[in-house]
């Protein structure tokens, strides 16, 4: 059995790193199979050697994401974890303290990962950028809060958001309503991401002003868009001719997002998906990127990461037979 004593300046930080109940510290406990006591502002962690390592450097990377003024909660906790287990948390600094925006609740956004990192400064510097990954690794919320830092900064003069209306089981002219209650349904997380970031008045405000638009895919046909920041939603659910005309809508100092998760792809059987070939036929383009998530991305429940987890298992099972 060894030991290993680490100091920690300040008392409040101590108190950052524990969390409620202790509960930060029984989860490095617990991934690592060491014990950890606390001996006034200095820490005892004692187990094999091994453990000992991994557990002091993942409390080095939490203490970084306090001293950047980052509240610790199990979803950055278990992050910390799985980047010490890589070998990777010396990259810890990238991905705190770059706030995109601000919402209307008062709500820093921030990158919480590295690939959402990597995503952002994608879409900093190239025109058109693919964002690929699982439910939850906030590429669709991201790529709004990139959207409305440019509107407010007046480097574009309009966002425009859109989705294709793929029928799952219904058909939309069964639906109630006209043509824009029967779409708005798909388009509803582009709504939430856009009252969080505006506030419902303002967004209100914008689209009356024609600043925002968000509409199906369908209404893109026929259009060169200049001067906008355009991001397609459910990307994975278009078909390669859908993509090249929604590509080729881009005009003059406009900037184009694509995300969706080609692992849920609601086309018809035989329909190829036109995210899976754009990434395909672009990726030696200049100027266009994708960023490919993974489970590690994901920001939502833990459960989420878990449930990704097994059906990624089960898919290769399957493959294997």
């Amino acid at each position: 059995m060894y030991e290993q004593i680490v100091s920690i300046d300040r008392m409040e930080n101590a108190v950052s790193l524990f969390g409620s109940f202790d509960e930060n510290i029984r989860l490095l406990e617990k991934e690592f199979g060491v014990n950890i006591l606390n001996r006034g502002s200095d820490l005892k962690v004692s187990g094999d050697i091994e453990a000992i390592s991994a557990a002091v450097r993942a409390i080095g990377g939490l203490l970084t994401l306090i001293n950047k003024g980052e509240p610790l909660n199990t979803q950055n906790v278990n992050y910390v974890i799985s980047l010490v287990k890589d070998g990777n948390e010396d990259k810890l600094g990238e991905i705190s303290g770059d706030c995109i925006c601000i919402t209307t609740k008062g709500r820093p956004v921030k990158p919480k990962t590295l690939g959402q990192k990597k995503y952002i400064d994608a879409i900093k510097h190239n025109t058109i950028v693919f964002g690929v990954g699982p439910a939850g690794t906030g590429k669709t919320y991201l790529a709004v809060a990139m959207a409305v830092n440019a509107f407010r900064a007046k480097e574009i003069t309009r966002i425009i958001l859109t989705r294709p209306a793929v029928e799952a089981g219904e058909k939309l002219g069964f639906l109630p309503g006209d043509l824009q209650q029967k779409v708005d349904p798909y388009l509803r997380p582009l709504y939430d991401a856009l009252f969080d970031m505006l506030g419902a008045e303002s967004f209100q405000k914008y689209q009356e002003k024609g600043n925002i638009e968000v509409a199906p895919l369908a209404y893109m046909r026929g259009r060169t868009i200049d001067d906008s920041f355009i991001i397609l939603d459910e990307a994975q659910n278009t078909t390669p001719e859908q993509m090249k005309m929604f590509l080729t809508r881009l005009g003059f100092n406009s900037k184009i997002v694509v995300t969706g998760d080609i692992t849920q792809i609601d086309l018809p059987d035989g329909k190829k998906s036109g995210l899976v070939e754009a990434t395909k036929i672009l990726k030696n383009v200049e100027d266009i990127q994708t960023v490919r998530f993974n489970e590690k991305d994901v920001v939502r429940h833990r459960l989420v990461m878990d449930i990704i987890k097994a059906y990624e298992k089960n898919e290769e099972v399957r493959k294997r037979k």
